[in-house]
């Protein structure tokens, strides 16, 4: 089940600016999700994102609003986006069966939406770096639960080097810079 950039898209769940700051490791949580999203957008993989309630919890943090293609956010109320008319028929317009979950929080929103998409019949991988808690002990909760359910768990290389498939291409030396010291 490897990754195919022609059959991916991104899901980016409630990486707000009032949440933001009580998530556990998020500095590197947005790093690595502003590195997935670059990684995206130069593979031409479409972007949805989601904000829960962004009138109580802000909106996108600014580092990965500007990543986002115009009209990739979508508001919601629901925990799971797939709870969302409009989402839904976002996620399903793309006609791309894997998706790749990045956000917050991993035990709440992420984990249940993660589980209805699994049910509606994606393919789901979640970017280990780029998704979180508030503790280190609900995201991994979290990241257990959603495995089992069917999701798979990868790190940020991991897909990228799936999306990539092979080297020698001017976009793997693009991405690649930077990964060997």
């Amino acid at each position: 089940m490897l990754l195919q950039v022609q059959q991916s898209q991104v899901l980016l769940i409630d990486i707000q600016s009032k949440l933001a700051p009580a998530i556990a490791d998020q500095a590197q949580l947005s790093q690595a999700a502003a590195w997935v999203l670059q990684i995206a957008s130069l593979c031409d993989v479409p972007v949805i994102a989601t904000e829960q309630y962004p009138a109580g919890l802000g909106h996108t943090i600014p580092s990965l609003l500007e990543l986002l293609p115009s009209g990739a956010v979508h508001e919601k109320i629901h925990f799971s986006a797939m709870r969302e008319p409009e989402i839904v028929a976002a996620v399903a317009a793309q006609q791309r069966p894997q998706v790749v979950v990045l956000g917050t929080e991993a035990h709440v929103c992420v984990l249940q939406t993660v589980l209805d998409l699994l049910a509606a019949g994606y393919q789901v991988y979640l970017v280990s770096e780029a998704v979180g808690s508030r503790t280190p002990e609900n995201k991994q909760l979290a990241l257990s639960r959603m495995q089992q359910a069917g999701a798979v768990v990868i790190s940020k290389e991991m897909l990228a080097f799936e999306w990539l498939e092979r080297a020698g291409t001017e976009l793997f030396r693009q991405i690649s810079k930077g990964w060997i010291k």
